[in-house]
């Protein structure tokens, strides 16, 4: 049977464009060093009201990712190269931006021995060495359980690890390449363990055919694992070629939900229709940290 796609959205995830100064002189610095941010490749609904803001995710190790997961608008194949250079580009980038939080993602890198843990180590030290002040956040992929490579991330001292569940257990393997839901929560408990005062963090979208109770089944697991901050939003779809949306979930349905994770313990919830993993991320720490 065809999956009924939603075409019409509702008012409330309308977006305001804002294209001022600050927004053209960053888009003008990402061309000329040669990087590349998650906001552009994975068509991030919010990139007008955060680039006008001065704030970006940088998205390191190319922009080609080894995974096809049903959800995302990065291109998938096979990368070509590694940049070596890479970290310092970002880490300038994020002084002349002069963020008071750097977020730092990746697409995936199956191909690589370490998956990029390397490359992730290195740009959070070319950022330290050139702002000790300013925050440093890694969203990272899962190493393919590789616990050396998570090791790895963790010993260059981010202020906060992230690792995206992206949906509910059950659909898990249909929304995600590769990824398993179990090895994600195994990911953040191994981060707390060995990193024990590093705050983690992970996000799920809503609208891909999950259930109300496994949404709260999956803040229960990510609370089992220690996990301190989550986000939820709404997906929507980049193209016809990616998963549909079954469900627009209301502004007071994702209130609710904050309150829920909140009752659970989490020392922050970020939720609504439009939230990103990293959408408000310096907000998100300031608010944990003062839990």
């Amino acid at each position: 049977m065809a999956t009924q796609r939603l075409e019409r959205k509702p008012e409330w995830l309308k977006i305001k464009l804002t294209t001022g100064e600050n927004y053209k002189e960053l888009k003008n610095m990402m061309r000329t060093k040669t990087l590349h941010t998650v906001c552009e490749e994975a068509k991030c609904p919010n990139i007008h009201e955060c680039w006008a803001n001065r704030t970006a995710t940088f998205m390191i190790l190319g922009d080609i990712c080894t995974r096809a997961c049903r959800f995302c608008a990065v291109k998938t194949g096979l990368p070509t190269e590694l940049d070596l250079q890479e970290p310092e580009r970002v880490a300038e980038a994020a002084e002349q931006m002069n963020l008071r939080h750097v977020v730092v993602t990746s697409v995936a890198r199956d191909d690589l021995q370490d998956g990029g843990a390397s490359i992730f180590a290195a740009t959070i030290r070319a950022i330290r060495d050139r702002m000790p002040m300013t925050g440093v956040e890694v969203l990272i992929p899962d190493f393919q359980g590789d616990e050396a490579a998570l090791r790895t991330v963790l010993e260059a001292k981010p202020d906060i690890l992230n690792h995206n569940m992206e949906t509910v257990e059950r659909l898990s393997d249909r929304v995600r390449s590769k990824a398993k839901y179990r090895r994600s929560l195994e990911l953040l408990q191994r981060s707390k363990r060995i990193a024990p005062t590093i705050p983690t963090k992970s996000s799920i979208m809503l609208g891909v055919g999950e259930e109300w109770s496994e949404i709260l089944q999956t803040m229960d697991d990510l609370r089992e694992v220690d996990c301190d901050i989550m986000t939820i939003g709404q997906y929507l779809q980049p193209s016809l070629n990616h998963l549909p949306v079954r469900a627009y979930y209301t502004p007071e349905q994702f209130a609710a939900l904050k309150e829920e994770g909140m009752k659970r313990g989490f020392r922050h919830v970020e939720s609504g229709p439009l939230v990103r993993s990293s959408y408000h991320a310096h907000e998100q720490v300031q608010a944990a940290s003062q839990s």
